[in-house]
């Protein structure tokens, strides 16, 4: 797959730390002059999909737009969110992590990691990750009585750089496992930028016994359905300048390191779901494919 350019992400609602210094928990507030209510964002968009209240008019406009393209896109976001909650609720509870990081964390939602996990271990430790200002700012009203929960400000391209911050260095201990998870993350990473390598960084940094998380956009090789999903990547590049969908093969590489887990990777509503499915999926739930590594 060849590299689409996207639109400049500043104006876009969107920053990273190649523009504004990174800033953690540990640092103090973020700017708030960084935050763009005029153009839509990434993390507004999935707010204004999951029924929250934290995204404006041009943020729900683009959300209605794909909507046109995808009418089952709410389905396949609540569906993505439950997934990612029930793979913290294994980890935590049946595997024993206690150290998870949440890169790409976005807004609050009902259920959110640390809620999750410190629910089986009230001592798991969670740092999420994110560059959106407003994340930020949410994130760290929402953590300020958690005492194992924290925030950093970063650029996920970056592992080292991400990896050294004091947010995370001083509560993720590198030599014991560590739940990694990149939920609808690494979309965001163009082939430029080299999702893959920026991966397999994240992956060596990580101990024997570390899991990884990680849901993708996905392309399908079924016509209709890769008609939607190209579709859907126009409409995403054009108005937040980022959202690139892959095959099953590219995003099976992003596991490189890892042994994936039973079931595989799969739509998020095939893995491991709590009961018998009560309705049909819709078309939208083949758009993103979801699975876990076990670093060996």
């Amino acid at each position: 797959m060849s590299d689409r350019p996207g639109v400049d992400p500043v104006r876009r609602g969107w920053t990273c730390s190649r523009d504004v210094a990174a800033v953690d928990s540990t640092t103090g507030p973020l700017d708030m002059r960084l935050l763009n209510t005029r153009s839509p964002s990434v993390a507004r968009c999935f707010d204004a999909l999951l029924g929250g209240k934290d995204n404006y008019a041009v943020d729900r406009a683009v959300v209605d737009a794909a909507l046109e393209v995808s009418p089952g896109l709410v389905t396949a976001t609540v569906d993505h969110r439950e997934w990612l909650m029930r793979v913290v609720r294994y980890l935590a509870q049946n595997v024993g992590i206690d150290q998870f990081l949440d890169i790409g964390s976005g807004l609050p939602a009902p259920e959110n990691t640390h809620q999750v996990a410190q629910r089986a271990n009230p001592d798991a430790v969670v740092v999420y990750v994110d560059h959106d200002p407003m994340v930020h700012s949410h994130g760290q009203a929402l953590l300020a009585d958690n005492d194992h929960t924290h925030f950093a400000f970063a650029d996920l391209t970056r592992p080292a750089e991400l990896l050294a911050m004091p947010a995370i260095a001083r509560n993720i201990d590198l030599s014991r496992p560590v739940a990694l998870l990149q939920g609808a993350t690494l979309q965001h990473v163009s082939d430029g930028q080299r999702p893959h390598r920026v991966m397999a960084e994240y992956v060596a940094a990580l101990a024997p016994g570390s899991y990884v998380a990680v849901s993708h956009l996905h392309r399908p090789e079924e016509a209709a359905h890769a008609e939607t999903a190209a579709r859907l990547e126009k409409l995403m590049l054009a108005e937040l300048g980022t959202g690139w969908f892959r095959d099953r093969e590219e995003i099976t590489a992003l596991f490189d390191g890892t042994e994936i887990t039973e079931p595989g990777l799969t739509r998020a509503a095939d893995w491991w779901p709590d009961g018998p499915r009560l309705r049909s999926l819709v078309p939208a739930q083949n758009l993103l494919l979801c699975g876990v590594g076990r670093k060996p």
